[in-house]
Formats: C-alpha cells, structure tokens, sequence
C-alpha cells in the first residue's frame, strides 16, 4: 500500500518516510503516515470503550517495501488508505500536533490494514491522546490504535533538526529527517558521509540525539526546475 501524509485535513501521497522533513527552505511539521506490518504492543481484553491494554510495547517500526502489505482501497482509481485508519490517523495527529505535542513521535496508517501504529515517548500519555482523539472525534475508533515506543518526540526532533540545519560545517548539508522518533539522517556528501569528526559534530549539536548519513545532492530549488523544463 502506498506510503501517505497528512496535510491539515487531506490525505495526499508521498515518497519518503518522514516523521520530520527539513530542508534549508523546507518548513517542518509534517506528521507522516505510511503503510506496513504488525502489531506494536501484546493487546489483552479491549474494553467497550475501545480501551487498549499494552504490555512490553515494541519500538516504532520502519518501513521495509520487501515485506508484504495489505492491498490499497481503491477510490476513483486512486489507492488510499482504509476510511476507518485515515480516519483515526486524522484524529490522532490532530492531538499530536497540539495538546500532546511532548509525547507524540509519529502515526502509521494501515499497520496492518484498518489499523493506526502511533509512536510516542511515553505509554500512559500515548493512551491518553488516543482517548482525547476519540472524545474530539467519536467515529475514530480507539480500539484500531497500537501503542510504539519511540526515544524523542517530533517537538524534540524539529527543534534538534533546526538547529543542525544552521549550523557552520566543513560539509554541506542537504536535509535533515527524523527516523522514528530514534535517530536523525542527515543527507550529505560522500565525503561528508564518511568524516566521523562531522558526524561527532552533528551529534553535539543535536544535543546527543544519534546521527545516520544518507549521500545525496543539493535539492532542486522549484523555480529552477521550471526554468530547465522543456
């Protein structure tokens, strides 16, 4: 299934895995929803109210295209996710992005279909933001949340990537993601890639968060691309 982001209300389409996406003129926030496999946390009895019990919860998954995935509802030709996952992942990310904005980390949709994975730093809160999103949105269904883990929260990786976005390095940086509430990837050059003093670098100024490289080239500025168009 494909790979989806929320923007405000809508559902749109995206390539890339992002729980944060930033660029030196790309702005921050955009909560990412994609597709996968498995349950994050050992569910017991579920309540009438939808309530999930978790016990030794999972950390936030990735995406890996080499495992299978539910097939994608078709609508007007168009493969979107399940009503009932989008529908909650709406829900969700409205909570994330606002009230518990300190816990949230990401959202998967469609983990496995119908379902929503929500990643956050700390359980008890993260049941509590599936509880406010149902209260805020009684046809998204909390019973159709699994709980993961993550180590920082998507307040703690904007902030981290803004700060390493402007800093003053020997190489370039091309764009900064946050990878599952856990690490950032910084795409770079291969010199870049392969100096471990730059990457101790990042690291400090991140405030300790681990650091990933990805190889790449500066990105395409809009108007440019335009301009090179046939």
């Amino acid at each position: 299934m494909h790979r989806t982001a929320t923007r405000g209300l809508g559902v749109v389409n995206a390539s890339v895995d992002r729980a944060v996406a930033v660029a030196a003129t790309v702005a921050l926030g955009t909560a990412v929803l994609l597709v996968g496999c498995g349950n994050a946390v050992q569910r017991g009895q579920v309540g009438s109210a939808g309530e999930i019990r978790f016990s030794s919860p999972s950390p936030c998954p990735a995406y890996d295209p080499a495992e299978p995935h539910a097939a994608p509802t078709p609508i007007d030709g168009a493969p979107v996710n399940t009503p009932e996952g989008a529908r909650l992942s709406q829900a969700i990310g409205e909570q994330g992005r606002h009230a518990f904005a300190d816990v949230y980390s990401t959202q998967i949709t469609d983990q496995p279909a119908g379902r929503v994975a929500l990643c956050v730093t700390d359980l008890a809160r993260g049941r509590l933001l599936v509880a406010a999103a149902h209260a805020a949105d009684p046809d998204a269904d909390p019973a159709r949340a699994d709980l993961y883990l993550s180590r920082y929260s998507r307040q703690v990786l904007d902030a981290a990537a803004v700060r390493l976005i402007g800093l003053e390095a020997d190489f370039p940086l091309y764009g900064v993601s946050g990878e599952r509430g856990a690490v950032l990837e910084v795409t770079t050059s291969q010199e870049g890639a392969r100096s471990p003093e730059f990457r101790a670098r990042l690291e400090e100024a991140s405030g300790g968060i681990p650091v990933t490289f990805t190889r790449g080239a500066p990105p395409v500025a809009a108007d440019a691309a335009l301009t090179s168009a046939p």
